[in-house]
């Protein structure tokens, strides 16, 4: 996938708004009506069946014949293809689950040349067709693939618009040297090379985790439901962004100078579940330190994700 910064206007951000809604909405559809099956009873509709269903609930309810059908349509297909990876034996996924507003946001737009097209205006400024949006801006950081079909805008909890291109990325070549590596993960290291080599992942600032915890307590104080605490949280989802985009930007820097280094790159094969086991223990036998183990947990599984980038399996 190649990502790039989405600069919609006001106008173009209601509209992905209502794509992100509709999409969601028959999303969770399609997950109710497989929720009901059991064995014994009559299977779920599937997705012919679906898109039959989608097209009267279209002629039955106006806002949401207002809306793209082609967006709408590319959900339903969307959990077609999540239920065939439930169901694959070779290499099985999490079953689609419910989508919440705020969380998952976002909707597919195939068929480039006939539903979409890009074009670029200037050197850092190009342009995505999107149906019912026009032609929406986004942020030229690289070239944009041309063997992407299709692609699928997203909004995060920052409220930052992204488009992400669909295209498998071509492999970074061996450099052919015969050089082996070892990679150990660890919480204060995050990776140890066997050439001694220490990388630490960079996180957030003194200043901004001090600004962090103010936050969280405002956030803890603000009435649920209030404007204030819908502004709260999202200057804690910006400070998270800030910390995310930082992380994913250093593995995958990291991993990818690692590849070109060496031909043959071994990783510590951790058994991250059993690590990141609660310590809270039951009511016969309570446990001890309980907090100071969620924190180590939670160290722990963010090392994790920035460790384990694409390009470096495990």
């Amino acid at each position: 996938m190649s990502r790039y910064r989405l600069s919609p206007t006001s106008a173009q951000q209601a509209v992905l708004r209502d794509h992100c809604g509709h999409a969601r909405y028959v999303w969770n559809l399609a997950v109710e009506q497989h929720s009901h099956w059991h064995p014994g009873r009559k299977s779920a509709p599937g997705y012919l069946e679906q898109c039959r269903q989608l097209t009267a609930a279209r002629a039955e309810h106006p806002w949401l014949a207002a809306g793209s059908q082609t967006v709408q349509q590319q959900a339903l297909r969307d959990f077609t293809q999540a239920m065939a990876a439930f169901y694959d034996p070779a290499n099985p996924a999490r079953r689609p689950s419910w989508r919440k507003a705020g969380q998952d946001e976002g909707f597919r737009i195939v068929g480039r040349g006939r539903q979409w097209d890009v074009r670029r205006l200037s050197r850092k400024t190009g342009q995505v067709w999107v149906p019912q949006a026009g032609w929406v801006r986004f942020r030229w950081s690289r070239t944009v693939p041309p063997g992407a079909k299709s692609y699928r805008v997203t909004r995060d909890r920052a409220g930052r618009w992204h488009v992400a291109f669909a295209v498998i990325p071509a492999p970074v070549p061996a450099p052919g040297n015969g050089q082996v590596v070892g990679v150990d993960r660890g919480v204060a290291v995050s990776a140890a090379l066997s050439t001694g080599e220490l990388l630490r992942c960079p996180a957030l600032t003194g200043r901004e985790r001090t600004r962090l915890r103010r936050l969280q307590r405002t956030l803890a104080r603000a009435q649920r439901g209030s404007h204030r605490r819908g502004r709260t949280r999202r200057a804690i989802a910006l400070v998270r962004a800030r910390e995310t985009d930082r992380r994913k930007d250093w593995a995958e820097k990291v991993s990818t100078e690692i590849a070109r280094r060496f031909d043959l790159i071994r990783v510590e094969n951790l058994k991250i579940t059993n690590m990141t086991r609660s310590a809270k223990g039951t009511r016969e036998n309570p446990g001890r330190n309980v907090r100071a183990k969620a924190g180590l947990n939670r160290e722990i599984l963010q090392t994790e994700e920035d460790v384990k980038a694409p390009i470096l399996p495990t």
